[in-house]
């Protein structure tokens, strides 16, 4: 078993956020960039720049298209044990307080998760809220069950783009 990890990262959200994206847990990049999908080969940020037509060449960039498009981003994990980047490969989770979140950003519509981890930790810890989801294919370089278009096109259908 890896060693126990907490999130590095606070969640990005604002006062008009209507839909939260939900990942796992950052991958070991991301620790080591401090934000969200840091690996170059995930492919989350060129799939939101496709589905928004907002560039993301810098972090700035990222946070004004999440801003301008209504979105917001964070983990369903607040801390586990790991030893790799893998979904499969996180243990003894500890998921965020959900809820409570939802609470204080009653802007939020809509749950969107990039991977059926994130999906499965909703399912087992909030399945009484009420309250819209839809799953993101995983932007995973490792998920290759499907191409960068035909992720674009259900990123585009789930986030309200077509």
């Amino acid at each position: 078993m890896g060693k126990k990890l907490e999130h590095p990262f606070d969640p990005i959200v604002f006062k008009d956020t209507e839909i939260l994206i939900l990942g796992s847990f950052p991958s070991i990049r991301s620790f080591e960039n401090n934000f969200y999908y840091a690996h170059p080969r995930n492919q989350f940020w060129k799939l939101l720049e496709t589905v928004t037509t907002y560039p993301v060449n810098t972090r700035d960039q990222k946070i004004w298209l999440l801003k301008a498009c209504r979105f917001g981003l964070w983990d369903m994990v607040k801390g586990c044990c790991r030893e790799n980047s893998l979904d499969s490969a996180l243990e003894n989770e500890e998921v965020n307080d959900l809820e409570t979140f939802l609470q204080e950003h009653p802007s939020i519509t809509k749950l969107a998760f990039t991977g059926k981890k994130a999906e499965a930790l909703f399912k087992r810890h909030f399945s009484h809220l009420k309250i819209e989801t839809v799953y993101l294919p995983s932007p995973s370089a490792a998920y290759a069950k499907m191409t960068f278009d035909e992720k674009a096109a259900e990123y585009k259908k789930q986030l309200g783009y077509l």
